[in-house]
């Protein structure tokens, strides 16, 4: 058998060298933000394709081929879209597993090459989930990451006919689950526990792959097509953006008054909108126009060492670990809400409410398309959408262009307070 390396001298030629023979299956990929672990697939390939080869599509196209002493197999892996041989190689025994571990439409071929060079097609089989046992994994902890992906598992589970299993937060997973009644959703331990791993025809993992060069979990970089979009091109559906469906279990309105939400904190200070004055402002332009203005953070507080972030003065508290469909029934009836690039931004989205983003560290095609987008051209912006520099999610005061100098995080600094007023006023009028 050989080892677990690229075979660099492939039967065909022209083939691009995409797969490896190797003694063991291929390991998920590591989340690179320190969240915990996908599931790995079963051991050994899922599907019986007889005379001892099995295969499976989970994280990529796997196949097992049994040791023999006489004779040998040819095993070929093509995508069956774009007519390429991916990979093909002839051995005595092996586990093929794709380099691609995103949606391809795989074709697999095994053939029997008999001692005496007689050639017999035993296994061809062409990728189809229409009603086979699909998982999806998004990683935990990142609510703005899910809500963004998660249209994406539903359009999956409806373009090719699959029964969609998907694994989520437990936090999450009660604000999406009667949405999507179509769709089996469960938390990795479930999963764990019951076994899902050893009964699926393919495997997907979303996630945002930073140091993914070769392109083996994404067909294309994610800085370059949005935080959601990449999602689709993932899992091989169209990447139009849709936003994530919700219901509620309580979705009157909680307070009679005209409000407006607001959320400032976020997970590193970059995602923050860094001028000093801008939040007051905004509350006392709001107030004048007679709203009530709601901070709807988990925390009052955020920071690390000498850097903390205080909600604004002014703003009526809402602050703490509420469930989110909590969250998502005030800003269902708020009149706008006002926030950064994170999760409550995009839980806004899906709430329906119209979403004032300031952010001048992610590049307006990172997130969902919003009229009242705030960003300014004049300052060093779009770094998290830069591939030639790489987040640190362990710094909390990451700012790879100007780190330690007078223009550390201007990208949001200098986003003035009358800027955001005036997409402000697009909503509550002048």
């Amino acid at each position: 058998m050989t080892t677990d390396t690229e075979i660099k001298d492939p039967v065909v030629s022209a083939a691009p060298v995409e797969s490896t023979v190797s003694s063991a299956p291929p390991a998920p990929p590591a989340p690179s933000n320190g969240s915990p672990a996908y599931l790995s697939p079963a051991e050994k390939p899922v599907l019986d394709g007889g005379n001892g080869v099995f295969f499976d599509f989970n994280l990529g196209a796997r196949v097992l081929l049994p040791q023999r002493t006489e004779g040998k197999w040819r095993i070929t892996l093509r995508d069956l879209d774009t007519g390429n041989i991916l990979f093909q190689n002839e051995n005595t025994g092996a586990f093929v597993s794709s380099a691609k571990r995103y949606y391809v439409r795989f074709g697999i071929e095994v053939v029997d090459i008999s001692a005496t060079g007689v050639e017999t097609v035993v296994l061809e089989h062409e990728y189809d989930a229409k009603g086979k046992d699909v998982i999806i994994q998004l990683p935990v902890g990142t609510l703005g990451d899910t809500l963004a992906w998660f249209p994406y598992v539903a359009r999956f589970a409806e373009t090719y006919g699959a029964r969609v299993t998907c694994l989520l937060s437990g936090l999450i997973l009660p604000l999406l689950k009667d949405a999507y009644p179509n769709l089996r959703l469960m938390t990795s331990d479930d999963a764990a526990k019951e076994g899902i791993c050893a009964q699926s025809y393919a495997t997907y993992c979303i996630g945002l792959f930073f140091d993914d060069e070769a392109n083996a979990q994404q067909p294309t970089d994610f800085r370059f097509v949005g935080l959601h979009r990449t999602a689709g091109y993932i899992l091989g559906v169209s990447p139009q953006e849709e936003a994530p469906r919700m219901v509620l279990p309580d979705d009157t309105r909680p307070i009679p008054e005209p409000y407006v939400c607001i959320a400032v904190q976020a997970s590193t200070q970059c995602k923050y909108w860094n001028n000093p004055t801008g939040w007051q402002e905004v509350i006392t332009f709001l107030k004048q126009k007679g709203y009530r203005v709601i901070c709807i953070d988990q925390k009052p507080v955020h920071g690390t060492g000498i850097v903390w972030n205080h909600i604004p003065h002014g703003v009526e508290d809402q602050t703490g670990n509420r469930p989110l469909a909590e969250r998502a029934r005030w800003l269902k009836h708020s009149e706008a809400f006002i926030g950064v690039s994170s999760g409550l931004a995009w839980l806004a989205w899906g709430a329906g409410a119209r979403v004032v983003m300031v952010s001048g560290f992610t590049h307006p095609t990172n997130e969902f398309d919003t009229p009242y987008r705030v960003i300014n051209w004049h300052t060093c912006n779009s770094c998290w959408n830069d591939p030639r520099v790489r987040f640190d999610h362990h710094n909390f005061l990451w700012c790879p262009r100007h780190e330690n100098t007078p223009r550390q995080f201007e990208c949001s600094r200098l986003i003035t307070g009358q800027q955001v007023i005036g997409q402000l006023k697009k909503i509550v009028g002048e």
